[in-house]
């Protein structure tokens, strides 16, 4: 029994087909080599092996390798361009710099890790603080004004900026008569959530007292109020009623600046032209730039009040071209009324053509 043949084998080529001459047999007029005459012997010539081309069998047939020099590598090098060179060294370079600043801000973290700011310094800064005060002062007078003959007005000037649902009467318990005149805002202190605030606001309000059976008129006084309020998305609103604040009297900081060294010759040379300034600053502006120093603008109290005394006149120590000044003013008002103010000046020298010098005021404040 033969033994099975391996698949897709193609059998050995008989001699003489295709035309192809038969190994071992010479052609006519053909001399044998040596090897053909061996297999005329009987030894069977070796089949040549045949590579297959990925193409067919009838492809044609690829360039025939140069041989290679002894030493030589199988392989061939070829040059790199310098964008290349470059490319490649740029990248490297930013993937090591990445690297260290991770480390770097790694080990800060670890040092100094972050901390939260007590505060919410971003919704402090974008709090509409303006339009906070001027709702405020303007519930503060609704607030602070009512009239028992007239109970309605206040709910209806209450309801104006306070937040809707709220109770408009707002604790008042509809007896008596006051007047707000006037209010002044002042600090709007926000909450670290950005939201809600509460404003400072000093409102100046005539009291009535029932004398008989009709309401006279008292005094002014000044009453201080803290006023909530609350930021929507439509505008700002008063967020309830508001509380009384004490509005008691404050020492001086210690941190003061110093008025300076009194220079007492200046002072006593100059006392003279600090009556002159004043008297006629307090009458016109003709007159106070007649005694101004050269390219000062002064404008005058236009006659508001009178002068009257020169109380105090201090000049300090300072450079050889200009100095500050303290003066203690005494102004005469309507009939016998007197008020005393103290101003702060800057002294320029002068220097004539005929080279007389002199301090002039440049500057009041």
């Amino acid at each position: 029994m033969a033994p099975p043949r391996r698949p897709g084998a193609r059998p050995p080529e008989q001699p003489g087909q295709q035309g192809q001459p038969v190994q071992g047999h010479p052609q006519p007029g053909q001399q044998p080599t040596p090897g053909e005459q061996r297999q005329g012997s009987g030894q069977r010539t070796p089949e040549r092996l045949r590579q297959r081309s990925p193409h067919g069998a009838h492809a044609a047939p690829g360039p025939v390798r140069e041989s290679l020099e002894p030493g030589q590598p199988p392989w061939a090098t070829e040059p790199e361009s310098s964008f290349s060179t470059w490319a490649r060294r740029f990248f490297r370079g930013l993937v090591v710099a990445v690297l260290l600043l991770a480390a770097i801000s790694g080990i800060r973290s670890w040092v100094s890790p972050n901390r939260t700011p007590d505060t919410v310094v971003g919704s402090q800064n974008s709090y509409p603080v303006e339009e906070a005060r001027a709702i405020a002062t303007r519930y503060a007078i609704s607030y602070l004004s009512w009239d028992e003959q007239n109970p309605e007005a206040r709910p209806a000037q209450v309801g104006l900026d306070l937040a809707a649902g709220l109770d408009s009467r707002a604790g008042w318990n509809g007896r008596g008569k006051q007047v707000a005149v006037t209010a002044y805002p002042g600090e709007v202190k926000v909450d670290p959530g950005g939201v809600v605030a509460k404003v400072d606001v000093r409102v100046r309000v005539q009291q009535y007292y029932l004398k008989g059976r009709a309401m006279t008129a008292g005094q002014f006084v000044w009453q201080r109020l803290s006023v909530p309020v609350a930021r929507t998305a439509a505008r700002v609103v008063a967020s309830g009623p508001p509380t009384f604040v004490p509005d008691g009297r404050a020492a001086l900081p210690e941190n003061m600046p110093e008025a300076g060294v009194p220079d007492d010759a200046l002072t006593a040379a100059t006392n003279k032209d600090a009556e002159a300034f004043f008297s006629a600053y307090a009458e016109s502006d003709n007159k106070v730039s007649a005694v101004t120093a050269p390219g000062s603008t002064i404008r005058s109290l236009n006659g508001a009040v009178k002068f009257g005394e020169l109380k105090d006149w201090q000049v300090y120590t300072g450079n050889d071209d200009e100095r500050r000044a303290t003066a203690a003013v005494t102004w005469d008002g309507v009939g016998d009324t007197t008020l005393d103010q103290t101003y702060t000046l800057t002294l320029r020298r002068t220097v004539a053509t005929d080279g007389a010098q002199r301090w002039q005021v440049a500057a009041v404040g």
